[in-house]
């Protein structure tokens, strides 16, 4: 059994939890949200990619009008609606009677037309291939997408890890900042050094501040895609792509991008085009029925008959000079056009391919170069110099020298391994991919 208690409110004590509620209303607020932000994840090229592909315009304007193409398709092969006639004829002025006259009637028709030749046919083709060609832009706004995404997230990999190495960096050089005091104190070194130092600190917090710089113009550009998730930490995973395949298996690829497959429904539809202009040479035709009504009596006393006709219409094309001509003429032009407009994609696709896959080439050696020799011997000059320093073996300017050296080859051996990410991402933009 259920009891229901009233128990008396206090005011003082009422008044009193509300205003506690209402301090921590905020703070509960503000500890929830960090407690949500901690609870997402680093934002990494996958992520990245499945967000922008979730809701992308263009992407949904390209499938919106290929379906439009395809609704416009199926009413291109259908015929005219027909014609309704109806009029009242041959009725006399002087009196409007209707059974006066024998002529007067009240007809009723119905006509329908028929396009010249296979028009109907080719429309609806044309509007097909058109269809075809809006489906194949939204595959290839979707592989652009892709290749756009996985570029600017690798370039906003490289400003993240590249202000972290200037960081890290920056403790070393405030640590010579110190040394060169505490020698120039002691009259090991000159002032000379001391600036140095100082300002090689100081140019290194400008580089880190470019650095910033251009790492939020990157986020601004991936929020076009993503949004607020632009903002979250980036992982510090180098993004993996999908393997590329051989070169010869990209090169087949391209005759059948989304590109070329583009500009070909283009082809396809415009050649429909001139086989409709071809059309325009042969007459169209409609057909009808008529009931006429007829009003009054014969003189014999007897109905007037009702009467029907049949009629057939005929265009006839006699003066094609400045119609159907110049319309033939302007759809082979167009149509020449578009091929020659997909000799050139098939080109620069080709022009694409032989330029990025020689750049992954070549930035793979020398990325193997970079990872093999030239960091552990920057790093082991830099360490070599200070210790000679600090021995009063060398001077600061050679010190510094291998210092910045050494940032120099960190910062230049991740700028190639995205820049051959990228080229990556390129050359499977070109093989057709897709997460």
């Amino acid at each position: 059994m259920l009891i229901y208690r009233k128990t008396a409110r206090c005011p003082g004590i009422a008044a009193g939890a509300r205003t506690t509620l209402n301090w921590l209303h905020p703070a509960v607020l503000i500890v929830l949200g960090s407690l949500a932000t901690a609870s997402r994840a680093d934002l990494d090229i996958d992520e990245t990619l499945r967000l922008a592909l979730a809701d992308d315009p263009v992407i949904a304007a390209r499938q919106a009008r290929s379906q439009a193409y395809s609704d416009n398709a199926v009413a291109d092969g259908q015929l005219p609606d027909p014609t309704l006639k109806t009029g009242l004829y041959n009725l006399p002025l002087d009196n409007f009677e209707l059974d006066e006259e024998p002529t007067t009637q009240l007809r009723l028709g119905l006509v329908q037309s028929f396009p010249r030749g296979r028009t109907r046919h080719f429309r609806r083709e044309r509007s097909e291939w058109l269809a075809a060609s809006e489906a194949a832009a939204a595959e290839s706004a979707e592989l652009q997408l892709v290749r756009d995404v996985r570029n600017s997230f690798l370039e906003l990999y490289y400003q993240v890890l590249a202000e972290r190495i200037v960081t890290d960096a920056r403790e070393l050089f405030a640590q010579l900042v110190d040394i060169t005091r505490s020698h120039y104190a002691s009259g090991r070194v000159s002032q000379q050094d001391v600036l140095r130092s100082s300002l090689e600190l100081s140019r290194l917090d400008d580089r880190r501040t470019q650095i910033r710089t251009a790492a939020e113009q990157r986020r601004a550009e991936l929020a076009k895609w993503i949004g607020d998730a632009a903002l979250l930490p980036v992982s510090t995973t180098f993004p993996e792509l999908p393997s590329l395949p051989a070169k010869p298996v990209i090169e087949d690829a391209l005759t059948v991008h989304p590109v070329i497959r583009q500009e070909m429904s283009k082809l396809e539809a415009e050649n429909r085009a001139v086989r409709i202009a071809r059309e325009q040479y042969k007459p169209g035709w409609s057909a009808g029925l008529e009931y006429r009504k007829r009003f009054g009596d014969d003189p014999d006393g007897s109905d007037r008959a009702d009467m029907m006709a049949a009629m057939v219409s005929l265009d006839l094309p006699l003066f094609p000079k400045n119609r159907q001509d110049r319309r033939l003429a302007a759809s082979l032009q167009q149509a020449g056009a578009i091929q020659l407009s997909l000799d050139d994609r098939l080109r620069e696709l080709q022009r694409m391919l032989e330029s990025d896959y020689a750049s992954w080439q070549r930035l793979g050696e020398r990325l193997q170069l970079y990872e093999s020799q030239l960091q552990q011997e920057a790093a082991a000059n830099a360490q070599a110099s200070l210790k000679a320093y600090q021995s009063g073996v060398t001077e600061f300017s050679t010190l510094m020298r291998a210092r910045i050296t050494d940032l120099d080859v960190q910062l230049e051996a991740l700028r190639i391994r995205v820049d051959r990410a990228t080229a990556q991402s390129s050359l499977l933009y070109l093989a057709g991919d897709k997460p």
